[in-house]
């Protein structure tokens, strides 16, 4: 196409196809080749709504992190310190765990956006309830009730997970999915620095801060009451309904991929490899704890580490993805890696700079970014690798195997009772080391 033409199309285009064409650098014409030809019409709608959908999704999640705001509210409601060891492994795992089932559900849906819809209307609404719980509740009660709407909102979540990935495979073609969730990283990374600013200059948070910690669960509820409505706006055309019978049987026959399907094996090996870019991060915490006596450990400051991460990292980790998803892989899980090594080696060689409390939020800053990575990467590159019912099992499959992983690496953090905290890091470093090397192994899918 003459670049005259190419002129004349854009001037023609709706405002909204014309900010597509901008965001994504769009000139090919055969980009829609493995979408169908209705769905391919109304791309550019169905790209920003996801951006959107992901956005406040995102968000959300930055508000209503388990690591922060709901660890301080089991403490403000006196509940047992138990419970918070209990927070992240169930919103993690149990999204994952039953996705084989809900995979099987899912593939009973031609049109499957409204799984992700119910999804968010459910997460919305366990978040409320926390909100309610720490009005009524405190102590041991309040513990059992938290972790019980967490658990709503993790499964919940899962029916967004594996809804999500075939929605996006069948509304937005290959070499653009990458770029959704990019820019929607980039948009809440953004937003999540103001919330790490808000809490960094709250200073020690006492009872009396309870009113402002209700108002953050409401608005992150209301974030995926925000979520439903953008999703149900996407257009996505009917798709196939086979092999959605019995949830359980099917799950189980699904398994066999993980024997007969080489290279999705090898996949989810290097995602459990991979895994170390998010196990590290509480360890990288617990060293600054342990070299600086807790100088400086302010929670808003590795928030805001992470959301600066995601805002400067999240469009190329995208467009990256988008290019080679399984490059992505690599690099980040070596960067995971190399990041775990550099931080060890700087407390052993230079005792004086690894008192200094800045340090650490600088290497958790560092992280942030390859976890990104890490994330975008394995998400894209599953969506790639299979079209159909068959992304909707890859996606499933893969989740159910990690979440397992997860409980199991749980183990990891009972190490740090027996070998120091670095040597800790070192073994995560390791896993995120080996993770680049399997992902070099699997085939490379994103060819334009």
């Amino acid at each position: 196409m003459s670049r005259q033409s190419l002129r004349e199309q854009f001037l023609g285009s709706t405002p909204l196809e014309r900010a597509y064409r901008l965001l994504v650098n769009q000139e090919d014409a055969r980009v829609c080749k493995d979408i169908d030809e209705a769905a391919c019409r109304v791309v550019p709608g169905n790209f920003f709504l996801q951006v959107l959908t992901q956005f406040f999704t995102k968000l959300g999640d930055a508000i209503a992190n388990p690591k922060t705001i709901l660890a301080w509210m089991l403490s403000a409601l006196g509940a047992p310190s138990v419970f918070a060891a209990f927070l992240v492994p169930i919103r993690e795992s149990g999204s994952m765990l039953p996705q084989l089932v809900i995979a099987a559900f899912v593939r009973q849906q031609a049109v499957r956006k409204w799984t992700y819809v119910l999804g968010c209307i459910l997460q919305a609404a366990a978040v409320f309830a926390m909100a309610g719980i720490a009005t009524s509740l405190t102590g041991t009660a309040a513990g059992f009730a938290l972790l019980a709407s967490l658990t709503v909102f993790s499964l919940s979540r899962g029916l967004c997970s594996v809804a999500s990935k075939d929605v996006l495979g069948k509304t937005v073609p290959k070499t653009r999915r990458g770029r959704v969730s990019g820019w929607s990283e980039f948009l809440a990374g953004l937003v999540t620095i103001g919330v790490g600013v808000y809490l960094l200059s709250g200073g020690d948070h006492s009872a009396r801060d309870l009113a402002t910690y209700l108002l953050l669960l409401s608005i992150a509820g209301g974030l995926w009451l925000l979520a439903s409505v953008s999703y149900a706006l996407i257009r996505e055309y009917p798709g196939a309904t086979e092999g959605g019978a019995n949830a359980l049987s099917e799950a189980i026959k699904r398994l066999d991929l993980l024997r007969s399907d080489r290279p999705f094996r090898n996949f989810v090996i290097a995602r459990a490899l991979l895994l170390c870019s998010a196990l590290s991060a509480p360890f990288f915490i617990l060293l600054a704890h342990e070299q600086t006596g807790g100088a400086m450990l302010v929670l808003g400051l590795f928030v805001i580490a992470d959301g600066l991460a995601s805002l400067v990292s999240a469009p190329f980790w995208g467009r990256f993805a988008d290019d080679s998803s399984r490059r992505v892989m690599i690099v980040a899980g070596s960067g995971a890696g190399l990041v775990g090594l550099a931080l060890v080696a700087l407390v052993y060689l230079s005792p004086t700079l690894a008192a200094s409390a800045w340090v650490y939020p600088l290497f958790f800053f560092f992280l942030a970014i390859a976890h990104a990575g890490v994330r975008l990467g394995r998400k894209t590159y599953v969506v790639d690798l299979a079209g159909g019912n068959k992304r909707t099992d890859y996606v499933a499959v893969s989740n159910t195997v990690i979440g397992l992983v997860l409980l199991l690496a749980g183990g990891i953090g009972a190490l740090a009772e027996v070998m120091p905290v670095s040597g800790v890091i070192l073994i995560l470093a390791a896993m995120g080391l080996a993770g680049a090397a399997m992902s070099a192994r699997l085939p490379d899918i994103d060819d334009n």
